[in-house]
């Protein structure tokens, strides 16, 4: 049987709420909750996920490589595994998402599946972005995605985003 622990981490731009087993992460999101503890001890694959975070918010890191195991739809992890593709420091459209997954008519069914990202900042659906260049829809916020996006130094200014794919 599975040990799954709870654990949280205070970052620059608020608290998040870390999930995880032996094996993967299942959850990784922002939160208001109040902390609490698990019990037993927290697998080394939660403790590593924190580490790995905590590196990144330092800006020592721009990849993860912690094992992830999201709950969704087969179309939903579809998605979450294009979005892994877009390197730190870059961004993609829906458009863009669409198309690698063999149909731009899916574009509005991508942007659903990425607003059900459970595994916030290393699923890098933040980088994400409007056709226009505009910010779009962030289950954490616009001024979290902003500031992520400010941190990957992809936001140099609206007119100048890097865009990959």
């Amino acid at each position: 049987m599975k040990h799954t622990a709870i654990s949280f981490l205070d970052t620059p731009i608020g608290k998040l709420k870390i999930i995880g087993d032996e094996l993967a992460i299942k959850l990784v999101a922002f939160t208001d909750e109040e902390e609490r503890s698990t019990d037993g001890k927290v697998p080394v694959v939660v403790r590593n996920c924190k580490f790995q975070l905590k590196e990144y918010f330092e800006g020592k890191r721009k990849e993860f490589d912690v094992p992830l195991d999201p709950d969704g739809t087969e179309f939903q992890k579809e998605v979450w595994q294009e979005l892994l593709q877009i390197p730190f420091g870059r961004t993609s459209t829906y458009a863009k998402q669409a198309i690698k997954l063999g149909d731009l008519k899916k574009n509005r069914a991508v942007g659903t599946a990425n607003g059900k990202n459970p595994i916030a900042i290393i699923i890098p659906c933040h980088r994400i972005i409007g056709s226009d260049g505009s910010l779009t829809g962030y289950a954490g916020g616009l001024e979290r995605k902003e500031w992520l996006l400010k941190h990957e130094h992809s936001l140099p200014g609206f007119n100048q985003l890097k865009l990959f794919g």
